[in-house]
C-alpha cells in the first residue's frame, strides 16, 4: 500500500464534551484549536467555525475524525452528546474530497508505531518482535482495547468492545468480590467490574462488602488520590487490585491477539500514577499463563504518557490510507 504524505488534511479527536481539531500538512501537525460541543448543534457548524478561523472557510481535501463511540459504515451516532458524525454527509457539505471516521481507540493503536522513547513509561519485558501485533489496552471513562496489525506491508487497526468481556477473577479475593458485584450488576464485565472509572468506584465498594468495612463514598478520582497519599488504606487496597487486574487481562489480549510486538497502556486513568503501577502486581499478573509464561516474558510493557497521541494517530492512518 502507497503512503501519502502531502496535501493539507483536517484531523479531529470529538468526545462527549469537547472536540479538539487540528490541520496536518505533511509531517507537521499544527496548533491544537479545543471546542466545547455543547457551543454547536452539530459537528458540521464546529468544523466549519474551525475552517473559517483556520484556513478561510476553505476545507483541505481531506478529513480524519477520531470519535469517542462505535463506528458503523463511515458514521457514529455519540452516546454523550447530540452529535451524530457521519463522514458521508460531511464530506460534500463542507467540500472534503474525503472524510474517513474513526474509533478514537483505533486511532491511539494507529499511533503505536509513531511513539518515540520519551512518550512511554517501560513496564518490563523484552524488545518487542518487529512486524508482530501492537495492542493497546486503557482503562478511562470505559476500557478500550484495539490492537494494530501488519501484514505485507499493510496495516489494520482491529477495533473490539473487549471491555464487554467477563472479567477474570485469579484467587479467592477476587472471586469473591466479583461475586458481589454480580449481586449489583448482574454480569460482570471487565469494564464496569474494575477497568474503568465506574469499574474503580464499583471495585472499592465491592472490596468494602467482602472485607466488612465501612468507608465513605468515593468516586474513581477520590480514591486514587487517597491511595496515593496514604490517608486510606482501602482505597489503597483498592487501587493494588485494579492494577493486579488489569495485569491479567492485558496478559489475556496479548496471548488473545499474539501481540508480539508490545503491550501498551493507555487511557485516562493509569498514566496519573506510573510508579504505583510499576511497584504493583501488574508485570507479574502479565506473565502468570502457567506453561505460556515465557512466551509472556518476553512481551514488553510500556504505559502510554504523550498526551496528544491520538493526533499522531491521525496522522499514522491518513499517511498510511491515502485516497
Amino acid at each position: 500500500m502507497g503512503i501519502g504524505k502531502t496535501g493539507q488534511i483536517l484531523l479531529a479527536d470529538i468526545g462527549g464534551t469537547n472536540a479538539r481539531f487540528a490541520l496536518g500538512q505533511g509531517d507537521q501537525i499544527g496548533a491544537i484549536d479545543y471546542v466545547k460541543v455543547a457551543d454547536f448543534p452539530t459537528v458540521r457548524e464546529a468544523i466549519a467555525d474551525v475552517l473559517a478561523r483556520r484556513t478561510g472557510g476553505e476545507a483541505p481535501p481531506r478529513a480524519v475524525l477520531a470519535v469517542a463511540g462505535p463506528v458503523t459504515n463511515n458514521r457514529c451516532v455519540m452516546t454523550n452528546s447530540p452529535w451524530v458524525i457521519d463522514g458521508y454527509e460531511l464530506q460534500p457539505a463542507l467540500g472534503f474530497d474525503s472524510v474517513h471516521v474513526l474509533n478514537d481507540f483505533e486511532v491511539v493503536a494507529w499511533s503505536l508505531p509513531a511513539l518515540q522513547p520519551a512518550d512511554l513509561i517501560p513496564l518490563g519485558g523484552q524488545d518487542g518482535l518487529s512486524g508482530e501485533p501492537l495492542l493497546v489496552v486503557g482503562p478511562g471513562t470505559g476500557f478500550g482495547v484495539s490492537c494494530l496489525v501488519e501484514r505485507h506491508g499493510a496495516r489494520l487497526a482491529v477495533v473490539t468492545e473487549a471491555g464487554h468481556a467477563t472479567l477474570p477473577a485469579e484467587n479467592e479475593r477476587e472471586e469473591r468480590v466479583i461475586a458481589a458485584l454480580r449481586q449489583r450488576l448482574g454480569h460482570v464485565s471487565i469494564e464496569r467490574g474494575a477497568l474503568s472509572g465506574s469499574g474503580l468506584q464499583s471495585l472499592y465498594e465491592a472490596l468494602a462488602e467482602v472485607d466488612g468495612a465501612q468507608v465513605p463514598h468515593r468516586d474513581a478520582a477520590a480514591i486514587t488520590k487517597a491511595a496515593l497519599d496514604g490517608s486510606c488504606a482501602h482505597s489503597r487496597a483498592t487501587l493494588e487490585m485494579f492494577c493486579a487486574i488489569l495485569g491479567s487481562v492485558a496478559g489475556n489480549l496479548a496471548v488473545t491477539f499474539g501481540a508480539r510486538g508490545g503491550v501498551y497502556i493507555a487511557g485516562g486513568i493509569v498514566p496519573r500514577f506510573p510508579e504505583f503501577l510499576a511497584a504493583s502486581a501488574f508485570r507479574a499478573r502479565f506473565e502468570a499463563k502457567g506453561r505460556f509464561q515465557d512466551y509472556l516474558r518476553n512481551i514488553p510493557t510500556r504505559l502510554v504518557t504523550k498526551p496528544d497521541a491520538s493526533f499522531l494517530g491521525l496522522k499514522t492512518f491518513a499517511d498510511h490510507n491515502p485516497d
